[in-house]
């Protein structure tokens, strides 16, 4: 989306519209609660020939520019993707793919983008590695490093690849020359044993370390030097809005959750949603519904203009990232409070939603990190 919204606080077009209702609906029939437990077993986390319809559908090539075979509508056409399968819980690469192709078109060469984008339209997924040990939010804070001249060795470790080991090739952040860097690694240049498996609180994801101990790979492999350090600050707004809008979908699905419980369990020979103590939490979980997918489509919003700054980018994501994250955390929490003694099993749905709200909300920074990043940037 190339307009500009200059004094509009959103924009929902009707190509959005669309893209809502079609996700909403596949994603409700693709991934009901039974097939998403059924998952969780499996090694790669989700169903090869679900990932292939949604290639069919055009989703992986929805913010990827025409000339590379995608559609170009833009961040925010995602964000409505996100959103309900999030709501359904529904576990793809589509997250993942989606920030690398975003960091290859900021930063990658006219060679790489020629090669990777049209590959990630037709069906290949992508992932990032931009996470160290450490746990610094800050992505051009890197331990990890690549040195060499024409050949370069890798070393370092990285953490929170998602779908690590579904992906065709993985970008992944280190210092280069004494500053920051991305190569870009095929999942072939990747010894045996470099990825291993995470164990995470959100058991509907797939996420890997990454050991970059002793790989080599040619200078070739860099992304724009010139281009990176903006390249990976983009990436990290783009990311909080993809994580914001997977959590609002979130909060309408434990909604679902929690109100058709409300409405069926009696205690004392009435419905437990006709109780003030339990009626009011609800409220306020759907007002956080509304908070967040203001704040989410306000940031798509932001991104998708071409003359916002990257001030007002960072304010719009960085909000958006605060207020879902809370507000999914909240959500899961009262639901299981709800649920009573059968919240705290295994086999109460609520489980799998707050499961997924906190493993999102520490990822590119928790609520209180944001706020104290738009502290600095108002005050």
């Amino acid at each position: 989306m190339k307009n500009s919204s200059e004094n509009k606080q959103i924009v929902f077009s009707d190509e959005h519209t669309l893209l809502l209702e079609t996700a909403a609906s596949f994603c409700r029939d693709k991934s009901p609660i039974a097939t998403v437990r059924e998952l969780l077993n499996t090694d790669q986390g989700y169903a090869e020939a679900l990932w292939q319809e949604m290639v069919q559908l055009g989703w992986t090539g929805i913010a990827i520019p025409e000339s590379h075979g995608g559609s170009e509508l833009g961040l925010g056409a995602v964000a409505t993707i996100l959103e309900p399968m999030g709501r359904h819980l529904m576990a793809t690469p589509l997250l993942a793919t989606t920030l690398a192709a975003q960091l290859l078109i900021r930063a990658g060469s006219q060679e790489q983008c020629g090669h990777y984008l049209p590959k990630i339209c037709e069906g290949s997924a992508a992932t990032l590695a931009l996470t160290e040990p450490e746990g610094d939010w800050n992505v051009l804070n890197l331990q990890a490093r690549a040195e060499g001249n024409a050949e370069l060795v890798l070393s370092g470790q990285k953490t929170y690849v998602l779908d690590g080991k579904s992906a065709d090739f993985l970008m992944v952040s280190l210092m280069v020359d004494d500053r920051p860097g991305v190569v870009l690694l095929n999942q072939t240049d990747l010894p045996t044993g470099a990825l291993s498996r995470e164990i995470i609180q959100d058991e509907t994801r797939r996420s890997y370390s990454l050991n970059l101990n002793g790989i080599r790979v040619s200078r070739d492999a860099l992304l724009d030097p010139d281009k990176t350090v903006p390249g990976l600050q983009h990436v990290r707004r783009v990311a909080e809005l993809m994580y914001a809008a997977d959590m609002a979908g979130g909060i309408a699905g434990v909604l679902d959750v929690l109100v058709e419980y409300l409405t069926t369990r009696k205690q004392f020979d009435r419905l437990i949603g006709s109780y003030q103590a339990l009626k009011h939490p609800t409220v306020d979980i759907l007002m956080g519904l509304e908070a967040s997918r203001s704040h989410v489509y306000h940031a798509a919003t932001v991104l998708d203009d071409v003359a916002s700054s990257e001030a007002r980018q960072t304010l719009a994501t960085g909000m958006a990232k605060a207020v879902a994250s809370d507000a999914y955390a909240f959500a899961g929490d009262r639901a299981i409070q709800f649920h009573g003694g059968f919240g705290f099993t295994y086999e109460c749905d609520a489980q799998l939603f707050l499961r997924r709200a906190l493993f999102g909300q520490y990822q590119f920074g928790d609520s209180a990190y944001h706020r104290g990043q738009l502290e600095a940037m108002l005050l």
